[in-house]
Formats: C-alpha cells, sequence, structure tokens
C-alpha cells in the first residue's frame, strides 16, 4: 500500500476511534476498508504521531489488545481547533489538495472542513479563528516586495528604513540581497547587513521605505544561508523568559512575536512563553495592553509592570478620566 493511499485513512483514523472507544479491531477494519493487520500496523504508526516535543505525553496513546482499541490521549485533537491567519490559510490549500487524493474516507467531511474555515476566516472574533496576518498581504508590504524582487533580479543593493520589534527601533540599513522567504506565512528578505556586517532576516511588513541602489549586491563570499527549517526564532541563554496570561483581544501577540509555549484557557483566554532581551521593551509592550494581559512570572517583571502603571496613573491625575 502506497503512502498516498494510506493518508487519507490515517488522517481519518483518530477521530473514528475517538468517537467509539473500545471498538473491535476487526470492526474498525471492516469499516475502514482494510485488513485487520493493516489496521494493526496504522497503530503502531500512530504511536510516534503527536505534539513537538514527541516525548511522554505528546505522543497519541492508544490501549490496544488482540480484539479491541481506544484511544486514550489524543494530542488535543478533542479540543475546539484555533488557528492563525498563516495556519488557516496552509490548512485550507492542504484540504484541498486532500481531496484529490485517492482512498480520501470521507470527501464530504473535508468539504465540510474546508466551508467552515472560510466562513470563520471571514467572521473571525478574538476568541476565535484569528486572521489576518499572514493571509493578505498590505499595500505596502506589496510595494516593499516588488522593489526586493527587482533588486534581486538586476542584483543590486537596497537602502531601507526597517523597524526592529524586539528594540522598539526604527534604522537605516544598507543591505545586499541573497534570497526572498515565506516563513510562516511572512515575506522575509535575507541579506548581509553592512551596519551589523553579517546575515540578517528582514520581515517585509517592517520595512517602512526601500530604494534600489545604482551599486551591485555583493554579499561576501562567507556570507552563507539562514537555516530556517526549524524555524526563525532562536533562543539565546541570556534572555528573560516571561509568563503571560492574554485575553482574547491580546492574542494577536502570540502570532506577532515568537513563543516557545502556548496553552489554551477558558473563553479564548491564552498562556504564552516568550523570551525577550530588553526588559523595557516587554514593560512598553505590556503597558500597551492595558488590562488585557496578566503577568504570571517573572515576579520582578510583574511589580515592575504594575510600578510603571501606577507612575503613569499618578502623572495623569490631573485628568478627569483617571
Amino acid at each position: 500500500m502506497t503512502s498516498q493511499e494510506r493518508l487519507p485513512r490515517l488522517l481519518a483514523l483518530v477521530p473514528y476511534l475517538i468517537a467509539r472507544p473500545g471498538i473491535a479491531i476487526e470492526e474498525a477494519a471492516a469499516d475502514l476498508g482494510v485488513t485487520a493487520r493493516q489496521l494493526r500496523k496504522d497503530l503502531e504508526l500512530l504511536w510516534m504521531c503527536g505534539l513537538p516535543g514527541y516525548g511522554p505525553g505528546d505522543l497519541i496513546d492508544l490501549s490496544m489488545d488482540e480484539d479491541t482499541v481506544t484511544v486514550t490521549y489524543d494530542a488535543g485533537m478533542r479540543r475546539p481547533l484555533r488557528l492563525t491567519g498563516a495556519e488557516a490559510t496552509a490548512l485550507l490549500v492542504a484540504l484541498r489538495a486532500l481531496l484529490d487524493t485517492p482512498g480520501m474516507v470521507d470527501a464530504d467531511a473535508v468539504r465540510r472542513a474546508v466551508a467552515k474555515i472560510e466562513s470563520a476566516a471571514g467572521q473571525a472574533q478574538p476568541a476565535g479563528v484569528a486572521v489576518g496576518l499572514g493571509v493578505r498581504e498590505g499595500g505596502n508590504t506589496a510595494t516593499v516586495r516588488k522593489v526586493v524582487q527587482e533588486a534581486l533580479r538586476d542584483g543590486r543593493a537596497l537602502r531601507m528604513t526597517y523597524y526592529t520589534a524586539s528594540k522598539d527601533e526604527i534604522t537605516e540599513r544598507t543591505v545586499d540581497p541573497m534570497r526572498l522567504l515565506i516563513v510562516d506565512g511572512r515575506g522575509y528578505l535575507e541579506a548581509w547587513c553592512r551596519r551589523a556586517e553579517a546575515v540578517r532576516l528582514f520581515r517585509l511588513d517592517r520595512v517602512d521605505d526601500v530604494t534600489v541602489l545604482d551599486e551591485a549586491a555583493a554579499p561576501p563570499p562567507d556570507a552563507s544561508q539562514v537555516d530556517v527549517s526549524a524555524g526563525l526564532f532562536r533562543p539565546q541563554p541570556d534572555q528573560e523568559v516571561a509568563q503571560l496570561v492574554l485575553e482574547p483581544d491580546a492574542r494577536w501577540v502570540s502570532e506577532y512575536y515568537p513563543v516557545e509555549f502556548l496553552e489554551e484557557l477558558d473563553v479564548g483566554r491564552l498562556r504564552i512563553r516568550m523570551r525577550y532581551a530588553d526588559a523595557a521593551w516587554m514593560l512598553r509592550l505590556l503597558l500597551s495592553l492595558g488590562g488585557d494581559v496578566t503577568v504570571e512570572r517573572p515576579a520582578v517583571l510583574a511589580e515592575d509592570l504594575r510600578e510603571r502603571a501606577r507612575l503613569a496613573l499618578r502623572r495623569a491625575s490631573h485628568l478627569m478620566a483617571t
């Protein structure tokens, strides 16, 4: 059996078993149109599937004897699905491709899923499917991308005004373009930055202005491409880690900034952990969120935030609103 034939069944297998705890293997095999032996092979493969981390508590777990099978841990498949804009786009593309895959167990279910995701993307609320980032390219970003593509095509250097979110600063850069990338639904320019004297990735939506120069792009011979196979974020040992609880209207933080942990809570709230190198930058971000964020740790960050908020209120005490 080819992987193309096996994939649709594996995708349908976990929800099928969740809905039928303790089902006889022979019965499940008959429903799925395979032999009991093949189904057992599929179940053995599921034991190696799950969430990133891939350790105990991350992988799908099954209780299986000679005759029956029950899903004892589903790696979160029972939870309501919440997607970023980039994830929603990628999932829609994958589902439409899946409809054309031979052996699809339930094509109607896939069509219903496509319709639900499209509907949610069009009517998204803070507690629902998050859309916007990565789904539709802004006008300025589209212009920047075209200029970058022109520079790459003609082998020219670029001068640009760039906003660095982690430092909350705007700088002027002259760069030698190397390639354009799409990572997690966002466009990036990889280039040799003459200011940093190193290869850097620049998010296109954070470029305020860009101009193609007359001089040729000339990255050093030893300038190597960044490995993005495991994502862009690279934690550093000297960075602090903040654990935050975001209210529904602040969920965008988890999409706009790199996070290393994410947990769905009640009524659309989110618990995240994110690293930061600049405490002043983190305080500005938290203050901008107002009552839509709670700092769980570190304690010193929570106390600094309270003190900054008290100081701001004292300075604004002459205003009627305060």
